[in-house]
């Protein structure tokens, strides 16, 4: 921690804790001997194979395998970059790996299949395999309840404040009314959508060996059907870590990475969109439509006594920000791949984490921000009152029905340019040759009133 080169490892450590179980090194190399053991077992249920049958004790044993220790995590970067017992420094992590399953059953009922360990598999298999459980477990475990928190308390903000009328703005300059609650509702609405994507996102495998097309598994059991067997150990990883995991068939040396790209354009838009929202409520508090509410004992400005910075959703931009940038580099290179495989998807691949890590932080600061506004309502209604032009758009409305000539010239000649009060746009509507009825359904109209659907679009 005092030594730590990241924020997601110094000052943001305790945001994003809970993505250690997933994302560690630690994790990476559990979800590797879950991928190695299952495959394992797999092995020894075909019957066409020269593998005697598992107890299930024996399945058992396999199975905790992946439930690392600490010394078993040790063990296994011991085997990775040291000499162990007999074994001398692998400088490969999946293949330290494979060493340290193999040490773990030498001494029980399993000796006599440690040889099949890793068999006719190539690393990526294990790898693929690894991410589609880390990255959807991060999903399911992590950022979407995050994103769920986060909605939660958009749509608390919408319906409390469904009806209360505020200056619309377009082009930055005084437009129609709406309300605050309905603004908040479609950026809940926006996540909402990306959110159902990311849950509905597919997380693949590959399970084919070195070039992709079964060669030395084929070689060995040519009487096996690989393609289904393949398919089959998806469905067992995905029971094992509770996701749903499919197989993909059509790979090279890797899995391809496009669903990885797919899942991670989706967070993108959805980060996007949260910068917007940010953005948003910054210029709000600016123009003090919203308060923020006095943390005892919290600092705004080192100098400035008075100052309630907006540091939550200054903070979650900029985080985000970040994590973008991650997503945006991931797809313009692991959606690449040098002929049958290269490395440097791997190495880039490690930094999924990095990514999730600076979205967490983004939500929860975004979160708690949230917590602390309010609407100050007195502002909204003195910046209505003080725009009664606005209205221009429902009288030239009324009248266009009614059958008043150039209605919109009308009105473009009253109010552009203009400062008016509601008693000019009274006193106008009064004079104007135009039926009691229309005279009644202008003088309806309100600053607080025309606000159409938006507090019925809260519900």
């Amino acid at each position: 921690m005092v030594e730590s080169l990241s924020p997601l490892d110094g000052k943001y450590r305790s945001q994003v804790t809970g993505l250690t179980s997933c994302f560690s090194e630690k994790a990476f190399c559990s979800f590797r001997v879950l991928a190695e053991c299952e495959y394992l077992i797999l092995l020894t249920e075909q019957k066409l194979m020269r593998l005697r049958a598992l107890t299930s004790k024996e399945k058992k044993l396999l199975r905790n395998l992946s439930k690392l220790t600490d010394e078993d995590f040790a063990l296994i970067k011991q085997i990775e970059t040291k000499d162990y017992k007999t074994i001398r420094a692998t400088n490969h992590d999946v293949k330290a790996i494979e060493y340290f399953i193999k040490d773990k059953i030498e001494n029980t009922s399993l000796a006599d299949i440690k040889e099949w360990v890793h068999f006719g598999l190539t690393s990526e298999d294990v790898n693929s395999t690894a991410y589609a459980v880390m990255v959807g477990k991060g999903l399911r475990e992590i950022l979407i309840p995050q994103l769920k928190v986060l909605e939660y308390r958009l749509l608390d903000l919408s319906k409390k404040y469904a009806s209360t009328a505020m200056l619309g703005r377009t082009h930055g300059q005084p437009a129609s009314p709406t309300t605050f609650g309905k603004e908040i509702r479609v950026f809940r609405e926006r996540i909402a959508k990306e959110v159902t994507r990311l849950e509905q996102n597919e997380l693949l495998l590959k399970l084919n060996g070195a070039a992709g097309n079964y060669n030395a598994l084929l070689c060995a059991f040519p009487y096996v059907n690989w393609i289904k067997f393949t398919k089959k150990y998806a469905d067992r990883i995905g029971k094992a870590s509770s996701l749903k995991i499919q197989a993909n068939i059509y790979t090279t040396q890797i899995e391809s990475h496009d669903y990885l790209i797919s899942l991670f354009d989706s967070l993108r838009r959805l980060n996007t969109v949260l910068i917007g929202f940010n953005q948003d409520i910054w210029r709000y508090i600016s123009d003090g439509y919203l308060t923020q509410i006095p943390i005892e004992g919290e600092v705004g400005s080192s100098t400035m006594p008075h100052k309630i910075n907006p540091i939550n959703f200054e903070n979650s931009e900029g985080n985000l920000g970040l994590a973008n940038a991650l997503f945006d580099f991931f797809r313009s290179k692991l959606l690449i791949s040098r002929l049958q495989r290269d490395l440097s998807d791997s190495t880039v691949l490690r930094n999924v984490g990095v990514s999730f890590g600076y979205c967490i932080v983004a939500y929860k600061s975004l979160s708690d921000g949230l917590l602390k506004i309010k609407v100050n309502e007195k502002k909204l209604l003195a910046d209505l009152i003080n725009n009664p032009q606005i209205l221009s758009e429902a009288y030239q409305t009324i009248l266009r029905r009614d059958g008043f000539a150039l209605p919109y010239e009308e009105l473009k000649k009253l109010t552009r340019g203009k400062e008016l009060t509601m008693s000019d746009l009274t006193k106008y509507i009064k004079k104007l040759d135009v039926p009691s009825k229309t005279k009644r359904d202008l003088l309806k109209v309100s600053i607080t009133n025309y606000i159409g659907l938006a507090a019925e679009l809260c519900k």
